[in-house]
């Protein structure tokens, strides 16, 4: 009957929309408590990059913007310095990662990234560049900012939001709860993370057309 296989190929399609698998980045996203997706790239110093290469240490992954208002909302008051900053005195890798595809808002060549960097203050341990959104979408990562945490066993322990107001106002930090920094306070005390998961607020990663 046409109808009918008209109608079951439509259920098809909503089954496959609502599962993700229409939606590379949400196919894509690992659950909290899962070993976290390897990738080995070369930061905008050439300097190769693995996460499995880090043994026994916490790794904060930042999707990073530079034009987008809600990551200046950050660099510009100088808060996701200080977290930087306290993060790899800790002894925590941090990796910057910009997923933004050629031609699209916040792509820039390793020469504008370090450019940026030097102006801003930047205090990462690595700044990457994801033309192609490989590790964005192996992570489901849907905003800049939008944080991931790995602990020292590899695990996905934190993913989500920087903080708990969703605002481009550099006015809003000071009374806002910072996820990131909620989750390494615990770790670093060996605590279970006390909000491991949140929503993802921020600018829409600009990505392409997703790569073989």
């Amino acid at each position: 009957n046409f109808s009918y296989g008209v109608i079951m190929l439509r259920i098809a399609l909503v089954l496959l929309a609502v599962l993700g698998f229409a939606n590379p980045v949400l196919a894509a996203a690992p659950q909290i408590g899962e070993q976290a997706p390897a990738f080995a790239v070369q930061d905008i110093n050439g300097k190769r990059i693995s996460p499995a290469e880090f043994n026994h240490k916490t790794i904060v992954l930042e999707w990073n913007n530079p034009e987008c208002p809600f990551v200046k909302k950050f660099y510009g008051a100088g808060k996701m310095q200080e977290l930087q900053k306290k993060a790899v005195a800790d002894g925590v890798v941090w990796l910057t990662i910009n997923s933004s595809a050629l031609g699209k808002q916040g792509a820039i060549s390793p020469e504008e990234a370090m450019k940026i960097n030097k102006e801003r203050g930047w205090a990462g341990t690595a700044y990457i560049l994801d033309p192609h959104g490989n590790i964005g979408r192996m992570y489901g990562a849907k905003t800049t900012p939008h944080m991931f945490i790995i602990n020292k066993n590899g695990n996905l322990v934190y993913a989500g939001a920087i903080d708990s107001k969703n605002s481009a106002n550099p006015a809003d930090i000071p009374d806002a709860t910072n996820y990131v920094t909620a989750a390494l306070n615990d770790l670093k005390a060996e605590k279970n993370i006390a909000t491991p998961s949140t929503q993802a607020y921020g600018c829409s990663i600009k990505y392409g057309e997703e790569q073989p």
